[in-house]
């Protein structure tokens, strides 16, 4: 159950997020990761990493930024 409720989380939250993205599909993934990872999404469509610090310290296997 508490796993229905997390996926259902994040895809509410991560719609939110990526809804002015320039590439949606990109962005649902790597928020979909972030979420289940940190169980947070900050507010806004970009930025207030500061909310989330999980969020923030995400990076790519090359050191990028990992969460939209």
């Amino acid at each position: 159950m508490a796993i229905s409720k997390s996926l259902a989380y994040c895809g509410a939250e991560c719609s939110r997020r990526c809804s002015l993205s320039s590439r949606p599909n990109l962005c649902h993934r790597a928020c979909g990761t972030c979420c289940a990872r940190c169980n947070c999404v900050p507010p806004g469509t970009a930025g207030n990493d500061e909310v989330c610090p999980c969020w923030a310290n995400q990076t790519t296997h090359g050191g990028r930024k990992k969460c939209p």
